[in-house]
């Protein structure tokens, strides 16, 4: 898979709402923050609908995905907010319209469910990166790296406060996301297909043996077969993180793969964006990075 076009000042983003309703202040100063790194931004009044914790119903928030990636004008969509409801709408997304209109799609935390499904449904990659909301309080480094890779000069990362767990060089296809909504694809028909892939992974508020059972449980149902490597990103708020770099040596250990944590991405302060589903190189030798081949 090629990454899509770079975008270019003046581009316009559309505003999706796939997951939990939001807060309406930070999805302003997200859209000011998004303007004024020189995007036009687009708001559909859909998204301002409510149904329980949700955005809306299922049908009307993929319906606002569905149009944006129809509509000529925009250029990008991104996620308001993550939360909890992408899986949701799975079922209701045109999924031959997606790989007709390709363009970057931005989000994580409950967006991985579609992060991962474009990838696998239309073979088209994704940004794993902040949504607005979370642009309220993303600090100035977040902030740069997104510009960056918007504007496709973001190709590589050097994790200089990470962890090497396991040393080594591999070459794969990036894919992953927040752990627990992997784990509840497990078993649909958006189960996502890892073989030949550097998975990264990430989470919030999840302790430990939590982490352990849904590694495990994917470990088991053979998600990990054929795993080039393993990246993780932030664990925000999880009890006995100490735990969790074991955790990670003892479930990827048969699978004989570099294994990288403490990449800056995710639920934590600074949130790196990562292009996935195209190849990139993962080098725990000496400097731990990666680059987008």
């Amino acid at each position: 898979m090629k990454r899509l076009f770079p975008l270019k000042s003046g581009d316009t983003l559309g505003v999706c709402a796939p997951s939990a309703r939001f807060d309406i202040e930070k999805l302003n100063l997200g859209i000011q923050i998004l303007e004024n790194l020189g995007f036009k931004v687009k708001v559909p009044k859909e998204i301002f609908k409510k149904k329980r914790y949700l955005a809306g119903d299922d049908m009307l928030r993929a319906s606002v995905i569905n149009n944006l990636f129809l509509d000529p004008d925009i250029d990008g969509i991104i996620c308001a907010r993550g939360g909890f409801g992408a899986m949701r709408i799975l079922d209701h997304l045109n999924w031959k319209r997606i790989k007709q209109n390709p363009k970057p799609f931005i989000g994580f935390s409950d967006s991985t469910a579609i992060l991962l499904s474009i990838i696998s449904e239309t073979g088209t990659p994704v940004i794993h990166g902040p949504t607005v909301v979370s642009f309220a309080t993303a600090q100035k480094e977040t902030i740069d790296s997104f510009y960056k890779i918007l504007m496709g000069s973001f190709d590589k990362i050097e994790i200089t406060n990470g962890q090497i767990i396991k040393p080594g060089e591999c070459t794969g296809v990036l894919k992953g996301g927040n752990i627990s909504t992997i784990s509840h694809l497990l078993g649909t028909r958006f189960q996502p297909d890892f073989k030949d892939s550097i998975l990264f992974l990430e989470d919030i508020g999840e302790p430990a043996y939590k982490i352990d059972r849904m590694l495990t449980q994917m470990k088991m149902a053979g998600l990990f077969k054929g795993i080039q490597g393993v990246i993780t990103g932030v664990f925000k708020d999880c009890d006995n993180d100490e735990y969790i770099e074991e955790i990670l040596s003892e479930i990827f250990d048969p699978y004989n793969v570099p294994i990288l944590s403490g990449l800056d991405s995710g639920h934590g302060k600074v949130n790196l964006p990562l292009y996935m589903g195209i190849d990139i190189e993962m080098d725990t030798k000496k400097i731990a990075k990666i680059h987008w081949i």
